[in-house]
């Protein structure tokens, strides 16, 4: 996320109000509820999530122990635990 200087875009008066606050410190402004986008909607990454927790599932269903999952993917045994559990749910 790249920075904008408040003085390019505010006027003075807003940013001596911001200031009686916040004075000299970095202030983030959070989007507004109609221009929100959930978590991974700008990239891939959600999606590939999504499927290597398909194939950690898959996997677990052909009889690898979590053990053998978690050394295999670079994951904690929990982690591997939780996602079989939201696999097994959503399937």
């Amino acid at each position: 996320m790249g920075y904008i200087r408040a003085e390019e875009i505010l006027p003075t008066e807003i940013i001596e109000l911001i200031q009686e606050y916040v004075d000299g410190a970095n202030l983030y402004i959070p989007r507004k509820p109609e221009h929100r986008q959930e978590w991974g909607a700008k990239t891939t990454y959600k999606r590939e999530l999504q499927h290597r927790n398909r194939l950690i599932y898959q996997d677990f269903l052909s009889g690898k122990t979590i053990r053998e999952l978690a050394e295999h993917y670079y994951l904690s045994e929990k982690s591997i635990q939780r996602i079989i559990r939201i696999e097994k749910c959503t399937l």
